[in-house]
C-alpha cells in the first residue's frame, strides 16, 4: 500500500511538472520564480532516487517495481529543465534590463 500512495504522490508533482514548465518556457522571465525552490526539489528527487537504489528490498524486487524510480527519474529531469529555463529567463530579464 504504501507503494501505491508513494506512486500517486509522484503523480500528483509530476503532472504539475510540464505545466511549470510550460510556464516558465512561455512567460519569459524569472518574476514569481526560486531558484532555491528548485534545486531543493532537484536535491529531493535526488535523495528519493538513491534511497530507492540502496533499498536492498526494492532493488531485489526491481524487475517488477521499476516504475517507481522511473516516475522519480522522470520529474527530476522535468525539474531540471524548469531549472535550465530559469537560467535561460534570468539571461533574458538581464538583457530587458527587468
Amino acid at each position: 500500500m504504501s507503494e501505491i500512495l508513494e506512486i500517486v504522490m509522484l503523480l500528483c508533482f509530476g503532472a504539475s511538472w510540464p505545466v511549470n514548465v510550460l510556464k516558465s518556457y512561455r512567460s519569459r522571465t524569472t518574476k514569481g520564480k526560486s531558484l532555491l525552490f528548485l534545486c531543493l526539489i532537484i536535491l529531493g528527487y535526488i535523495a528519493g532516487i538513491a534511497s530507492k537504489l540502496l533499498n536492498q528490498g526494492y532493488m531485489a524486487s526491481f524487475s517488477s517495481k521499476w516504475y517507481v524510480l522511473f516516475f522519480y527519474v522522470l520529474n527530476l529531469l522535468m525539474v531540471t529543465v524548469d531549472l535550465c529555463l530559469y537560467f535561460r529567463n534570468r539571461r533574458l530579464d538581464r538583457e530587458a534590463g527587468r
